[in-house]
């Protein structure tokens, strides 16, 4: 017994210390010593065979135990995870329910992560159900589990929800809360959470001021990003050596155009990651200093870091925001010459640069010569065909990416409305439209309502276009109202327009653009005391439109 317990001790520390050699030695010490049937043995080396990233041994060993137990199937599922196989970590779940073993928090906390990770709300729900009737639900792994699923799922009020009614938090409740409204996009709510954990007595660690940045510099809220900041030099944490939070105050800076701050706190970095590369090189960019990028980027290479996708798409989409043709082409000949120019992510930044450089030939070309294309990939070419006027070409190859087994997504759908709006193909249009709102997977966004009232605007049918938006399950925003506005004007449509323009002036009463919207719509009909009654409104209130601009 005691020679089992130490061979126990040889493989856990070879799983800790990803010691593969080691383990597979020490396994064929377990076969020889009569120990292949042991179940605590064989649980250990599926472990470190996975932790080792040998998920083909790990299985093998499974595959021959004539008993297994709880700790069986979650090991194997905790290592496809960890080997980025979310989807066969639950399928071995599914497996799972079928023989007479119950999981345990371990086991149903992997497979709520691995649903998370995979954007698979049903699956997780379905897990979540096991939960509340096993009673698991409020174990805390567990819960933080289920709050992190949601959040990643998109779902963040019910992430909330949940998070709200827990009996007992811990650190890491709060954590997945404020990093699933970081995610979200819901930065005011993620400060206030962080405010609130500390009036609780929780500590903050370094994954709370991660989220917590990130929060900022969706805001741009630099005051907030400062005192945080501040309050990690006070409570000791290194920053020059913890680069997650080093990477995250340098976006925090870049985000908020502070380049000067963002430059200093990476300068004094000592191991300076891709993440804090990209966050800097990027901030350049964006604010249209490309010399500065580039030369970072020069750097990058010598220091021999990897440069990885998001850099490179990074790039590429700010040399596609200011049409930088030729720059954009340099960096596709890099991308050809390192390994990372085959990422996807990549490959989608180059066929969007190409198209909004307007050379559809050339994205075309890539695109036909992508090994893998997802739904993003079919999108920006979809997308650049109706920029470009070409509703057909886009409506064709929304079809073929539907042959090719890819389902389109909200943004999708988007797309090719808003490509049929653009050429003024009614018929096709309200097609889509309609196979959208048929669609189970997904929920009519305001923009595609929107891209409906332009598409009917443009073609003069005001009263169906009111309509629309009249009968629509969602509230009405300020835009799709000057939407319909515009389409009054080009019309010539006073009536609607005038009535119209009450509503938006009503809803947004203090942005002059929608006064001039209203009073052009005047000044067209020759009511020239309506329209200086308006303008007169624009002046007593102070408001000033902000001046056009060209290049």
């Amino acid at each position: 017994m005691c020679e089992r317990q130490r061979i126990a001790g040889v493989l856990r520390k070879c799983s800790k210390n990803l010691l593969f050699g080691q383990g597979s030695q020490t396994h064929g010490g377990v076969v020889k010593m009569g120990f292949e049937l042991d179940l605590m043995l064989n649980n250990d080396l599926i472990d470190m065979y996975g932790k080792c990233g040998r998920m083909d041994l790990a299985c093998a060993v499974f595959d021959g135990m004539l008993e297994r137990n709880v700790v069986s199937w979650t090991s194997l599922m905790c290592g496809y995870l960890q080997n980025s196989n979310a989807i066969k970590s639950l399928l071995l779940f599914r497996q799972m329910g079928s023989s007479e073993i119950k999981p345990n928090e371990f086991t149903l906390s992997t497979n709520l992560k691995a649903s998370g990770i995979l954007g698979i709300i049903k699956n997780g729900m379905q897990i979540h159900g096991v939960c509340a009737k096993t009673g698991f639900e409020w174990v805390p792994a567990v819960a933080n589990s289920i709050i992190d699923m949601y959040s990643k799922c998109g779902r963040i009020s019910e992430a909330a929800r949940l998070f709200n009614i827990m009996p007992v938090r811990d650190l890491i409740s709060w954590n997945a809360m404020i990093a699933g409204y970081a995610l979200e996009g819901i930065g005011d709510r993620a400060l206030l959470l962080f405010r609130k954990m500390q009036e609780q007595g929780e500590v903050p660690d370094e994954f709370t001021y991660t989220s917590t940045l990130k929060a900022c510099s969706v805001l741009g809220a630099m005051r907030e990003g400062s005192q945080m900041h501040a309050s990690l030099i006070t409570r000791g944490f290194p920053c020059s050596v913890q680069t997650t939070i080093a990477g995250a105050l340098v976006d925090m800076y870049a985000k908020c155009r502070n380049l000067f701050k963002a430059h200093r706190v990476f300068d004094q970095i000592e191991l300076k990651n891709v993440i804090s590369w990209s966050a800097l090189i990027l901030g350049y960019a964006q604010q249209g200093n490309l010399p500065e990028a580039m030369d970072l980027f020069r750097q990058l290479r010598e220091n021999q870091h990897q440069v990885d996708g998001f850099i490179l798409s990074g790039l590429m989409g700010v040399f596609a925001d200011f049409a930088l043709v030729e720059q954009g082409k340099q960096m596709h000949a890099y991308n050809i010459k390192v390994t990372s120019g085959l990422d996807i992510l990549v490959a989608n930044s180059m066929v969007d640069m190409y198209l909004k450089c307007g050379l559809t030939e050339e994205a075309e070309r890539l695109f036909s010569e992508m090994p893998v294309r997802n739904v993003i990939s079919w999108t920006v070419m979809i997308t650049g065909y109706g920029k470009h006027g070409l509703g057909k070409e886009a409506i064709c190859l929304f079809n073929k990416m539907q042959l090719d087994n890819i389902e389109p997504d909200d943004v999708t759908y988007l797309a090719v409305l808003s490509a049929c709006s653009h050429s003024g193909l009614i018929d096709e249009c309200q097609e889509y439209f309609s196979r959208l709102c048929s669609d189970r997977r997904i929920k009519p966004r305001i923009e595609h309502y929107a891209c409906m009232v332009d598409l009917l605007g443009r073609a003069g049918r005001l009263k169906e276009a009111k309509n629309l938006i009249e009968s629509m399950p969602l509230k009405p925003n300020v835009g799709i109202w000057q939407t319909l506005i515009s389409a009054c004007r080009v019309h010539g449509d006073l009536d609607m327009g005038r009535e119209v323009g009450d509503i938006l002036l009503r809803m947004d009463g203090n942005n002059p653009v929608n006064y001039v919207m209203v009073s052009n719509i005047f000044a067209d009909a020759g009511y020239w005391k309506e329209c200086e009654k308006i303008r007169k409104t624009v002046r007593i209130k102070g408001l000033k439109k902000e001046a056009a601009l060209s290049w």
